[in-house]
Parts: C-alpha cells; structure tokens; sequence
C-alpha cells in the first residue's frame, strides 16, 4: 500500500474529532510530501534538528507536533514554528518553553507527559506529580504556554488487557483535571495517546490524537 493509501485508509477510519498525526521521524522529507498531497497536515517529529531541516523544505501550512524526549537546549531551534510540544515532562521544560515562546511573541500549545507503563525508559509524569504541578501552577507566571492536555504511551505489550487499564488511567486523570485545576478551559481538550499498533484500544479510550508512523509510512529507516 502507498502512503496516499495508508492515509485515506486511517483517516476514514478515525472517529470525528480525532486528529492524526503523522509520525514521520526518519522518514524523508519525500515521503512527508507525498502523506501532505494525500491530504495531512498535522505531523510529529521527535528530534529537533530533524524537524527543522524538514520544516525548512516543506509547505508552510504544516502544523508541526514534537512528540519525542525534548531537551530544553532544543526548544530554541523549534519555538519559532513549532505548533504542539507533547512531550512535557518537567517543570524546568514548561519554564523554557515559555521564555522562548516570549522571544517570538507566541504561545506554544503544550501537553503534560503522563508515566503510565510498566517501562521504566519511558518518560513523564506520575499522576500524583502531574497533579502537584498544576495545583501549584499559576498561569500568569507562564503567559506564553498553552496547556492543552495531556500525552502518554501504553506499555509496549501485545496485552490489550493491559493497555487498555493503562489508556483508561490516563483518561481518567484527563478528565479529573479537566472537571477541577481547567474547569471552563476551552483550551484543555487533547488527550494524546494510541501508535500503530494500539491506537484502537486509545480511540475508544477517548483519544482525541493518535501519533502514527509505522501504519502510514513502513518500518523507518535508520
């Protein structure tokens, strides 16, 4: 199947009101040209110098996500454009970010990285972490962040059983914040979780983005 293909075949799959983004890290800027005349314009990347070299070649209606580990050294490469950051895993990451937002005049839109797999190598917060850096938050501090939601990854497992617990605890936390710390926040509404091959399981987890590379663009290449 062609990439145009893979594409009209997921986005006719996609409930209304979930967003694909296309996870084209290490694929080449070709390969991202031919996903954007299928129709996509949302795509993830996970290294910042990959990302720039890619946004500088391509259309300028691309709406650009960061979905990978973010170093706060990086951010400054990315500010300028960048549309979404998912990967926020730390206080000291949201304050950069928001200073070099400040220098563009922009707000960035951001989303809280939230542990819930059994891997110790992935990356976020704990749910109790999460919650004791909202209440402690106030937003006039960080004028030029967005927090729009939250982001996570279930553990890499055939277990549905599993990811879906894993899914649902971070729907679950998603929703309480959403009913108490952003009560009438218009802007605290994506629920980022689901890859290749468990975005099913997230979907009807309430996902509202799913990150898909593997499914849209083969194997990557190394």
């Amino acid at each position: 199947m062609s990439i145009t293909e893979n594409i009209t075949r997921l986005k006719a799959s996609l409930p209304a009101g979930v967003t694909l983004v296309a996870v084209s890290k290490f694929h080449p800027a070709e390969a991202l040209q031919e996903a954007y005349n299928a129709g996509q314009r949302v795509f993830g990347e996970s290294r910042a110098q990959e990302l720039t070299a890619k946004q500088k070649v391509l259309p300028g209606d691309i709406e650009w996500h960061f979905i990978g580990p973010l170093q706060s050294n990086k951010v400054k490469d990315i500010a300028p454009f960048i549309h979404m950051i998912h990967s926020i895993d730390s206080l000291k990451l949201l304050q950069e970010v928001d200073k070099q937002a400040a220098k563009h005049n922009r707000i960035i839109r951001v989303l809280l990285e939230i542990h819930v797999a059994q891997e110790e190598a992935k990356h976020g917060f704990s749910p109790d972490e999460c919650r004791e850096l909202l209440h402690g938050l106030s937003p006039e501090t960080l004028p030029h962040i967005r927090i729009c939601g939250l982001m996570g990854m279930a553990t890499n497992t055939d277990d549905t059983v599993q990811i879906q617990n894993e899914f649902h605890k971070l729907h679950e936390l998603f929703s309480e914040l959403k009913n108490s710390v952003f009560k009438g926040d218009e802007y605290f509404r994506e629920l980022s979780m689901g890859m290749s091959h468990d975005y099913p399981v997230a979907i009807r987890e309430g996902s509202t983005m799913v990150r898909i590379g593997t499914s849209i663009f083969g194997e990557r290449e190394y």
